[in-house]
């Protein structure tokens, strides 16, 4: 998928579903944002043996997990794993693409920013039923932002 087709192909999923998803494009963002902060508290825990690293590494993988359920419905398939691969693939991608912007290999930063496009794309294309995710998932979850404040209260210990 080039990155033309996956601009349009997210423009078709808006369409079919006569609602406007930019909120939860960036809650894809957001969780691909909550996987690398997992890893982070991996990799902290690791270097350190400090448990106040896996006890945010539980809570940040909850609050996850509540998210990805408000775009990704569970079912018989491998969908709910291969969103959240496809969510962090496509971030680590886009980082290396930074670096290498910085460093100046602009040509090799395209590179992986067409891959993350179209890991990202990929992601969308398997969710696109996101109309019917979103109404059947927002019925059964209590609410995103009691996760939220239950993050909070966390930091601020």
């Amino acid at each position: 998928m080039e990155v033309d087709n996956f601009i349009k192909k997210i423009e078709e999923i808006k369409g079919k579903n006569s609602l406007d998803i930019s909120a939860y494009e960036d809650l894809s963002i957001a969780l691909m944002n909550l996987v690398s902060l997992e890893e982070h508290c991996f990799f902290s825990y690791v270097k350190t043996h400090d448990n106040k690293f896996l006890t945010t590494l539980e809570k940040v993988r909850e609050l996850r997990k509540k998210l990805l359920a408000l775009i990704v419905v569970k079912d018989d398939s491998e969908k709910w794993c291969m969103s959240k691969h496809f969510l962090a693939s496509s971030m680590r991608l886009y980082e290396v693409g930074n670096r290498f912007l910085h460093e100046g290999k602009e040509k090799e930063a395209k590179e992986f920013y067409e891959n993350a496009a179209e890991l990202y794309g990929l992601f969308w294309q398997l969710n696109e039923n996101i109309k019917e995710n979103i109404e059947k998932n927002i019925k059964e979850n209590k609410g995103v932002f009691s996760s939220v404040k239950e993050f909070l209260k966390c930091c601020m210990e």
